[in-house]
């Protein structure tokens, strides 16, 4: 990233983000990210005074990427089955980064927890956004009993494929994956 002039804090935690997912956490330092943004150490702490500051940024700016993802997905599919589907072939969409890195929401919490972060409990939020989405429209597909069980069955199994391709770097396993958890879901969507 490029920024001529001074950098924002949007900015900056843009930069944190992608860091801390490509290269982790524990394993970006301050200069790096203002290395990213091109400024100073000094003005850099002008709008961070730690990276868990930033860090807490980094979860708050995803956590309102992924209510305002949500939205849009309800906006442009009337239909619950096809919200679950765009949810699924996110796999797809983002395989390259998936195959390279790992879930964002995943390789986050999983080093937070090594870690014992304090902010585990904020990271793990976006888990329970996706997991309260689902079961919402798994309730909206008369489902209502087992909406929560079957919105923590496809976390589970997308994690899972996630982590697999990454590991693994196969393509074919994700689309494979995806094609089997849409069979699955046409189960509960098919009157």
């Amino acid at each position: 990233m490029n920024v001529r002039g001074g950098a924002t804090r949007a900015q900056i935690v843009d930069a944190a983000d992608r860091l801390f997912y490509q290269q982790g956490y524990e394993h970006t330092s301050f200069a790096t990210i203002a290395e990213a943004v091109q400024i100073s150490r000094g003005n850099f702490y002008h709008h961070f005074k730690s990276k868990d500051l930033i860090l807490d940024a980094v979860i708050e700016a995803r956590l309102a990427g992924t209510r305002r993802m949500l939205e849009e997905w309800e906006a442009e599919r009337a239909e619950p089955g096809d919200r679950i589907r765009w949810f699924i072939e996110i796999l797809l969409t983002n395989r390259a980064d998936i195959q390279n890195y790992g879930c964002p929401v995943g390789t986050l919490t999983s080093e937070l927890a090594k870690l014992d972060h304090a902010a585990l409990g904020e990271a793990n939020s976006l888990f329970t956004l996706f997991r309260t989405w689902l079961r919402d429209q798994f309730t909206l597909l008369g489902h209502t009993e087992e909406a929560d069980a079957l919105a923590m069955h496809v976390l589970a199994v997308s994690q899972g494929v996630a982590t697999l391709a990454n590991a693994f770097k196969d393509e074919k396993f994700i689309q494979r994956e995806v094609r089997r958890m849409n069979d699955w879901l046409d189960t509960y969507t098919t009157p």
